[in-house]
């Protein structure tokens, strides 16, 4: 029976040179959710986004992307799927419009619809003005929007979003923050990884904390904090940073 659950992760298990870099993880996301995968540098964040996206293959366990198995079914499933990935791969020899019309033809959309979906997908990012602009003379803050808009060109069932703020200044990290927001208002699924804190307690309604390839914490930010934040000295709990910290041992960029 195929669920209706956009992600289905059990018992996965991948191995680098006989070293387990995932070790049993398993996590669910629900449709219209947004679920932050966090963890330290080396954690298995990465490799875990590779394994859901079908290029690498697990040595054990069970994916299940948008009711397809992958890597069985990879290419099917990355039809219905958005990413972002953590380096913008922007060509810098096309025009803002012309990288989300190059883009589209991946998924085998004619020029004809993709000319279509692209004023909104400018307008999403903030870049109406700039449709005939060089990539290269946009600032880094427009081009991760562009990169997330590109990511909504096939208008996917599900977005994997891997670091999307990383190396911005605190306002262009808050125009995403709010375009991300509006997507799963709009009821968009949507799989991030972030070092912020701040961001993912923002963003996801719940989390996952994941350790040499497991996860030792799961829940909604909040019953994390009241959970495993150490208490404070006027009684409060603490911050997820403070979470992070006493869960794994690490500083939040170790």
């Amino acid at each position: 029976m195929v669920s209706t659950l956009p992600l289905i992760v059990e018992r996965l298990v991948k191995r680098y040179d006989g070293r387990p870099v995932l070790d049993g993880l398993s996590f669910v996301i629900h449709r219209g959710e947004c679920f932050g995968l966090l963890g330290p540098n080396g954690a298995g964040k990465t490799t875990t986004l590779r394994c859901l996206l079908g290029h690498a293959v697990p040595d054990a366990g069970r994916i299940e992307v948008l009711g397809l198995c992958v890597p069985d079914e990879a290419r099917k499933a990355r039809a219905r799927i958005g990413v972002v990935p953590q380096f913008d791969n922007l060509d810098p020899d096309f025009t803002v419009a012309e990288n989300l019309l190059v883009y589209g033809r991946y998924f085998g959309l004619s020029d004809a619809e993709i000319s279509r979906r692209i004023p909104a997908l400018l307008e999403f990012a903030g870049l109406s003005a700039r449709a005939h602009a060089s990539t290269r003379t946009l600032s880094g803050g427009m081009k991760r929007r562009l990169t997330l808009a590109r990511a909504l060109v096939n208008d996917p069932e599900l977005l994997i979003l891997d670091e999307p703020t990383t190396g911005l200044d605190p306002q262009a990290r808050r125009l995403i923050w709010d375009n991300l927001a509006r997507l799963t208002r709009e009821g968009k699924t949507i799989l991030l990884t972030t070092h912020f804190m701040d961001e993912a307690e923002r963003l996801c309604q719940r989390l996952a904390i994941i350790d040499a390839g497991r996860i030792i914490a799961e829940g909604a930010p909040a019953e994390l904090i009241e959970r495993h934040a150490p208490r404070r000295e006027n009684g409060c709990p603490g911050n997820l940073e403070e979470v992070f910290l006493a869960l794994t041992g690490h500083a939040l960029r170790d």
